[in-house]
């Protein structure tokens, strides 16, 4: 059985860009569906809608469609007409080929008032005497059945006999109703009798050619027998799916040495420039999930699952796992993984000289005590240059003095007496 899915109403309205609220006209013709369902809730819109050549027996679920003008359901197994009557702008219906007999069903359509045009020929029912005036009487919005224009005197006939065209009407429809009861119990037996007995040791070839050999009666049983055989005929040529054998990963070759993987085809880069340090840059999918990335880094080797596919990566040196980390970029989705060296050779580092060395001991000592009220007070010394040479700063400024009195001595000093100067001695000496 055949269900209608969205998918199948997707690819029928492609030239709507897949979008099925605005539908308005949809083709499921041979799509062997049997249920019309869900497409009143899926295209509340639609105004053509073709479904001939399917196995639908029964008209269902269209009573939403206010807009359906055009309604095709030929070639199905439909067996009365129901369920029209909210279709209020329905104005063409072709139920040609399908198997209504109970002609009384017509009058269901009688509240279509748009119903311009219908079609039932190939149906039982078009075998009754006064079948085309009983439906000219019954739906006077008609203006052509069976493809045919339906004339005013035509109408008007029709109108004056139809209580009589009913009653003779009605006699043939119970006359049919009665046989297609015995014929759908005789068919439902002889077919289960033949799949039971006939066809259950024949090869679909045989069965095939017996079935379509033998005279068949016009029923839906037998257009669903038909439907069957055609469906294992299809089913008989059709070559089975070669399955692959999924391939099965080694981690480690047999001396334990880890193989390089990349079954997830990412792109990456290594980088072991830095002499401390190793960096992978994993070109991960930008809009894959964190979760789904599952990083385990081992001393000689780094792997990771994307999405459950194996990236295993063979490093030269052992890493430190502890400090290792791992870092996902929101721009761009790259996982960039950093590994230090585990044995990494740490160069001396330069003496320092021990006057340096002894000023920041002295420096560093606690609970120095100092006594202000002693002249003398603990003196350090700063220490410039080599250690051989120790300045002291302690005389390298004098007393302070007037400044008038050191010009005045300074110009004292500076000036020469006369050539003509005699010193008198009992002058005493200027202070």
């Amino acid at each position: 059985m055949v269900k209608i899915t969205v998918d199948m109403v997707r690819k029928k309205a492609e030239h709507h860009d897949r979008l099925l609220a605005p539908l308005e006209e949809i083709a499921l013709h041979q799509e062997n569906i049997e249920k019309i369902e869900y497409l009143q809730d899926w295209c509340p819109k639609l105004k053509i809608l073709l479904m001939q050549s399917n196995l639908i027996a029964k008209i269902e679920n269209l009573n939403k469609l206010k807009h359906l003008t055009y309604l095709n359901l030929a070639l199905n197994n439909i067996e009365i007409i129901e369920n029209l009557e909210r279709c209020e702008s329905l104005q063409k219906l072709d139920l040609t080929l399908n198997f209504i007999g109970i002609i009384v069903s017509v009058e269901s359509l009688c509240d279509n008032y748009n119903l311009e045009n219908l079609y039932l020929t190939g149906n039982p029912c078009t075998d009754y005497d006064n079948y085309r005036d009983f439906v000219i009487g019954t739906l006077p919005q008609l203006t052509s059945l069976d493809g045919k224009e339906i004339e005013r005197s035509d109408r008007i006939k029709a109108l004056q006999n139809l209580p009589v065209i009913k009653s003779d009407i009605l006699f043939e429809q119970g006359n049919y109703i009665h046989q297609r009861k015995s014929q759908k119990s005789r068919l439902e037996r002889t077919i289960n009798e033949k799949w039971e007995n006939e066809y259950k040791d024949m090869d679909t070839d045989e069965r095939n050619k017996k079935f379509w050999a033998e005279k068949s009666e016009h029923a839906p049983e037998v257009r669903y027998e038909m439907e069957r055989m055609r469906q294992l005929k299809l089913k008989s040529y059709e070559t089975p799916e070669k399955t692959e054998d999924k391939r099965v990963y080694k981690f480690f070759a047999p001396d334990g040495r880890p193989f390089n993987i990349n079954q997830a085809k990412v792109d990456f880069m290594f980088t072991d420039t830095e002499p401390e340090k190793y960096i992978l840059d994993l070109a991960v999918y930008k809009y894959l999930d964190t979760s789904l990335l599952d990083i385990d880094i081992q001393p000689n080797y780094v792997r990771v699952m994307i999405k459950g596919k194996i990236f295993q990566l063979h490093l030269p040196e052992d890493v430190d796992t502890t400090n290792s980390t791992a870092q996902r970029s929101q721009i761009t989705g790259h996982l960039v993984i950093t590994m230090p060296k585990a044995n990494i050779i740490v160069k001396n580092k330069p003496k320092v000289s021990e006057t340096i060395q002894k000023s920041v001991e002295r420096k560093v000592k606690k609970n120095v005590l100092i006594d202000k009220s002693s002249e003398q007070s603990t003196r350090e010394y700063l220490e410039i240059g080599p250690s051989d040479k120790i300045l002291d700063f302690t005389k390298i400024t004098e007393p302070k003095t007037p400044p008038n009195f050191i010009d005045r001595r300074l110009k004292f000093h500076e000036k020469q007496p006369p050539p003509d100067f005699v010193d008198n001695p009992e002058v005493p000496d200027l202070i």
